[in-house]
Order: structure tokens, then sequence, then C-alpha cells
């Protein structure tokens, strides 16, 4: 059996396993990555780029079909058009495999050893991998567990026949005329909206009182009213009971209702990926189903670290690539620990929902606020893009007016992600926003004017 030795063994090349590699790499660590499929993870491959591909095929021909119709205020009039789901789905495919491409070429450069197969550990140090030539060891000095999450089941609706999770959706050749979500969160939300717009007669079933459970009701109006206005049906406070012929059996209300579908798309969260590798010959100590880990993403094994999906929420990319560069640097010498303000959380519907520290109410829970929220309607440039739908929204405390939160609903928005976050780790206030000068016109603009409205004195409101 053939052996490896290394310094660095990254298991699973996922956002945050790459970014881990690659940094250890360049900073001339010994180290090998473990991937049983391509690099780039769910993220790349079947996750964030092909579902934002998908949401911009369908947001252009949304555009089409509004000229088409002679309904665009615009003056542009067009013949009918068509959509070709198989085309727009193989440029998808095409950009996942320059990205996956682009992401092997930088591991190549930082001198760090891919291995393809499934790793399994033995013990606290060396791990056992299923490659395709047979089974290949490896001794590590360190280890980081990358291993990322998985769609969580339902019971009642197992994949197969109609009934799918958001991998197969991605995948799609042909549009479904009937199209049933189970679970209004981003994922069911995203994908949904795409097929909605693509000619799909969709409903959503979500088992909370309404969609997008996790973000404020206020925040999330904007996206629920424009779903209806797509002709999604919105069912909530419903739930899943079960296939039936042609359909799926759903309980709204304590009634019983029978929802025609010809897919059925359960998206109803992720789970963290501990299944399968041997996570029971090591014995960590685990926090629920999640693997436990301190301010520098040390389990509890010297040696074995682990980042992403698989320490628990929130289950984002751009946390796992921040989690890996960590603890990348730890490993070269450097002093470093998990100290970050917040995470920009972004939801891609439409309009898109950002969200980045504190919403009001839990702000609130800490003491005295002021809040300012600056819509859309009165933003120039929203209005040159037709789409003036939402606003920015900052809250900060009331004697120091530090920022305690920014969100944001509109198109577009989450552009503005980075400068929210930015504000937030730099410890801004609403002064230090207001009194920086923003660009005319952008709907960046909404930041300034809501942070001047919570100090009293917007300007164009």
């Amino acid at each position: 059996m053939k052996e490896l030795t290394c310094k660095l063994l990254v298991i699973g090349a996922g956002p945050g396993g790459y970014v881990s590699a690659i940094r250890a790499g360049q900073l001339g660590i010994d180290t090998v990555i473990v991937e049983a499929a391509k690099p780039g993870g769910t993220c790349l491959t079947i996750g964030c780029i092909p579902s934002k591909a998908l949401i911009h095929a369908a947001d252009e021909y949304a555009r089409v079909l509004e000229m088409a119709a002679g309904r665009s205020p615009l003056g542009i009039t067009l013949a009918e058009p068509r959509f070709d789901l198989a085309r727009a789905v193989a440029w998808k495919d095409g950009i996942v495999g320059r990205l996956t491409g682009g992401v092997a070429g930088l591991l190549t450069k930082a001198g760090v050893k891919t291995v393809q197969g499934w790793a399994r550990f033995r013990d606290g140090k060396t791990v056992e991998v299923e490659t395709e030539i047979g089974p290949q060891v490896i001794r590590a000095e360190s280890i980081v567990i990358a291993t990322g999450s998985v769609p969580q089941p339902l019971s009642i609706l197992p994949l197969g026949g109609p009934v799918i999770s958001s991998t197969e959706a991605l995948a799609l050749q042909e549009v479904p005329k009937r199209l049933v979500v189970v679970g209004g969160g981003y994922i069911g939300l995203e994908l949904g909206t795409a097929f909605a717009k693509l000619g799909s007669a969709v409903t959503v079933v979500e088992a909370q009182d309404r969609v997008l459970p996790l973000y404020d009701a206020e925040l999330t109006a904007p996206v629920a009213k424009h779903l209806r206005a797509l002709g999604v049906t919105l069912l909530t406070g419903a739930k899943a009971k079960g296939l039936t012929e042609g359909g799926l059996e759903v309980e709204v209300g304590g009634e019983s209702r029978r929802l025609a579908a010809d897919r059925i798309l359960v998206t109803v969260g992720r789970r963290p990926n501990t299944a399968g590798w041997g996570l029971e010959q090591i014995d960590l100590v685990m926090a629920g189903p999640y693997i436990r880990v301190d301010e520098r993403c040390r389990t509890s094994m010297r040696g074995i670290y682990a980042i992403g999906d698989v320490t628990g929420e929130p289950m984002l990319a751009h946390r796992a690539m921040a989690q890996g560069e960590m603890v990348a640097e730890l490993l070269a010498g450097h002093k470093r620990a998990w100290d970050k303000v917040a995470i920009p959380a972004v939801c891609f519907t439409d309009p898109e929902v950002v969200s980045v520290g504190m919403a009001p109410a839990e702000a609130k829970q800490q003491g005295e606020t002021v809040v300012g929220l600056f819509p859309f309607r009165a933003n120039g440039r929203a209005m040159t893009l037709q789409r003036d739908d939402g606003f920015v929204r900052v809250v900060a405390r009331a004697d120091n007016h530090v920022i305690l939160g920014i969100q944001a609903v509109g198109a577009g928005v989450a552009e503005l992600s980075v400068a929210f976050s930015l504000a937030l780790e730099m410890g801004a206030r609403l002064e230090d926003v207001a009194g920086t000068i923003h660009a005319h016109p952008t709907q960046s603009e909404g930041f300034l004017e809501a942070a001047l409205k919570a100090l009293g004195h917007a300007l164009h409101i």
C-alpha cells in the first residue's frame, strides 16, 4: 500500500479546504489535499456559482419577456422569445468547469499535492484514501477537516423520481410546468424564483408563518410581495405530508390539500457532512451534529482542526474561506484568532437580501438603539434601474452611535455587502458613514441616507 507523509493534510477541497491548502502552500508548508470529486466543493460545483448562473439566465429571460409583451417602459419591443434550459445549463457547466480548473491550477501553483479519493481516518495522524488506483495511506502532522455539508433529507420525501434536491434542480434539461418547493429558506426561494421566471407554476411550502424565517419580517416583505407578483403561490404554516398520485399532499390550517407537481424540490436546509470518513476512529468532541472548535478552529484532539459547514452555523462559503486562511497561518506560526465582528449573509432572491450584524430586535436586547431606514423609491439610481422596491436599514447604539447591524433588500444589493461588513469590522459610527462621500447616482447612497435618518436629518426623505 502506497504511503505519503506531509506536514498538513486537508480533507475536502471546498471553499474552506482549498483556501486553507493554497495559503499553507504559499507559506511553505508541505501540504496535501484530498477530495473525492472536483475541487471547489458544493459552492462552486453544485451550489452558489451554478445557482447564480441559473438565476441570471432567468432574470435575463424575464426582461426579454417583458419587452416582448410590450410592457417595457424603455420603448424596447422584441419578437416572441424562447428559452432553452439545456443550453443555459451547458453554459452554467462551462463556468463551473473554468472555475474548478482554476482552483486546481492555484493548488498546483502553491505546491499543494492533490489526491483524488475518499478519505477515512485510521487515527489522529493517519488517513486512508480510496483512490482509483487503490488505497493510499497519508500521515500528517496536522489535519484540517473541511468536509462541508449535504442537503438535509426528508424521510417522507426520499429523493428519486419527481423528488429532487438543489443538485438535480440545477441539472434539469427542461423547465418543469409545475414545481413545488418544500422549504421557504434562501435555497428554495432562489431556485423557486428562477423557475417561476422561466415559466414554471411554482408553489412554496413553508412550515413557518412566513418565508425566509431567519430574517425579520420587514426585511423579507418585499421578497414575498415580488414572489406573488411573479405568480408564485406561498403556502406558509404548511407541512408536507407525503407523495400522492401526481403531486404532494400538504397540511395547511389543519386541512389536507393536494398540490399537483411535475417536480418536488426539497430544500429544508443542510446538515454537516460527518458520516463516512471515520469520525468514530478519532472520537472528537461534538457540539450537537457539528464538530466543536475553539477560536482557532482547533478540535478536541491536538493537531486536528475543523473549518466551514462541519463546524456549524452560519454555513457560508466565505466563513469557511476565512477560517481556512486563519488555520494555515496559525500552522505557519502566525498569531491569529477568530474575532470577526460580523459575517455577511446574502440571499439572491428577487429582490436580493443582505444582512450584516444585528437586526433591530436583537440589538434592542442589548440596550437602547436608533434605527435609520431609507427606501429605494427615493433613490435616483434605483429608479433608473426600474427597481425601486426595498430599502437600506442601519441599527446603532443610541448612546455612542456605534453601528450594530446593517440590512438591505433591493435589486443588486448583494454588492453593498462589503461596505456594510467593513463598517462593522472598523467599528464605524453613524457619523463615520454620514461623513463619507458616496458616489451619485448609486444605490450605495441609501447607506448614507439611512445613517443620516438614524441621526435625525435625512436629506432625501
